[in-house]
């Protein structure tokens, strides 16, 4: 993925794509060049329906610029978007006209979508159809398409999924122990999460390694408040630790993670709790917050369990400990393991929990270097030269992997 985007004659892409992620009263954007791969502009629009703030920011002029715009819906935010960068202070480009593709950031695809694709009327209508499965994003997703294509009639835009990568799991890996039926007739199964961030960082792992991602077995780590580790072999993913929704796997900075669902009967029946109440508590209270009582934020507990909190220290514990029963898991599921990948908030920035999560795994061929990983947030090996398991740390860039398809499915259109 170093090399620029080209299409299928080889030549290289060069495109202005805006990058769209929309959430229900948030919208967050870039403006990427895929030639080379730099951000010319990025922001975000926030309270959206209620009043709106628009922060805008130009990296190669270090400028920020901010306001207060009336947004009552995305279709105002996306029209401050433009704004900004048509304007003469704080642009980067002198006419819509430039802005050659949108990509958007969907979260869920079910099963109707393996793969980046064009949004038209057939696409709009099976986004719609996924709306049950992701009732919380999708919808904000589709409005977020709708805001763009009603603001810049005529520019193409492209879906991209975060669900889409792990489509290629087999059924032994993504079918729950449960009645056939509820997956024949209610798509009941795995579909895992984080795909994007998953497939930038697996194809970046073969491209530092310098072999054909084909011939590898790589498990990625996409450790952050939101965490999910898959299993990449061969450049596909066969197993993920996300589920039917993005609770399942890991404790993570406010959900449990996976946990014997004979507790939610337990505590509802004791406390009173319907089941709205119960599912925020897993969702938004429990995790290593619910373990401290600290934070969610894993600087916070790193600050607490150096002042002696035991609890702090213990939610960590159990975090990495999750971590590393998932790398043996995965590379059992695979035969074998050529590399791991550390990504995403925790994965790129603290060096302790990487050393605490490979530290004990000298059985399977990993062996760190202390001095090496003692880095953040920079594309670089953490394990010892004469590790056989690579450890790689590699920032991810799904807005980068989000402009890069959607060039790519622009250009063949052409």
């Amino acid at each position: 993925m170093q090399a620029s985007s080209h299409n299928q004659q080889g030549e290289i892409i060069d495109m202005k794509v805006l990058v769209i992620n929309a959430g229900s009263s948030s919208l967050k954007y870039q403006l990427m060049d895929t030639d080379t791969r730099d951000v010319l502009a990025k922001g975000l629009c926030e309270r959206i329906g209620i009043d709106g703030r628009l922060t805008h920011k130009v990296p190669a002029k270090d400028l920020k610029h901010e306001a207060d715009i009336p947004m009552p819906t995305h279709a105002e935010a996306i029209q401050s978007v433009l704004d900004a960068l048509l304007s003469d202070a704080h642009g980067v480009i002198r006419s819509v006209s430039e802005i050659d593709a949108v990509g958007h950031r969907v979260v869920h695809g079910g099963e109707e979508f393996a793969g980046s694709v064009f949004i038209d009327g057939a696409v709009m209508g099976a986004l719609e159809k996924c709306i049950p499965l992701a009732p919380l994003h999708n919808p904000a997703n589709i409005t977020g398409i709708k805001a763009c294509q009603s603001v810049m009639p005529g520019v193409p835009m492209v879906g991209v999924f975060d669900t889409a990568f792990h489509q290629t799991m087999p059924e032994r890996a993504y079918l729950y122990a449960l009645p056939y039926e509820y997956y024949k007739n209610d798509q009941v199964r795995r579909y895992g999460f984080h795909g994007t961030s998953h497939r930038y960082v697996s194809s970046r792992a073969a491209a530092m390694l310098g072999r054909p991602i084909e011939e590898l077995k790589i498990i990625t780590c996409h450790l952050g408040n939101g965490s999910s580790i898959a299993a990449v072999d061969g450049g596909k993913s066969v197993d993920t630790s996300m589920g039917f929704t993005p609770l399942a796997g890991l404790p993570m900075g406010t959900r449990s993670g996976d946990l014997d669902a004979g507790i939610m009967e337990y505590l509802m029946n004791k406390y009173n709790l319907d089941i709205k109440e119960m599912l925020n508590i897993l969702n938004k209270k429990s995790g290593v917050l619910g373990i401290s009582g600290v934070s969610s934020d894993f600087r916070d507990l790193d600050d607490a369990a150096d002042k002696g909190n035991h609890l702090a220290g213990l939610a960590v514990e159990i975090f990495n400990y999750g971590v590393k029963k998932y790398i043996g898991a995965y590379a059992a599921a695979m035969g074998g393991v050529d590399a791991i990948v550390f990504t995403a908030g925790v994965g790129e920035n603290s060096a302790p929990n990487r050393m605490d999560i490979a530290s004990g795994l000298e059985f399977m061929g990993v062996k760190m270097d202390a001095e090496a990983n003692n880095v953040r947030g920079k594309e670089t090996v953490i394990s010892a030269a004469d590790s056989k398991v690579k450890v790689l740390l590699i920032p991810t860039d799904e807005e980068l992997m989000i402009a890069m398809d959607t060039a790519e499915i622009v250009s063949k259109m052409k």
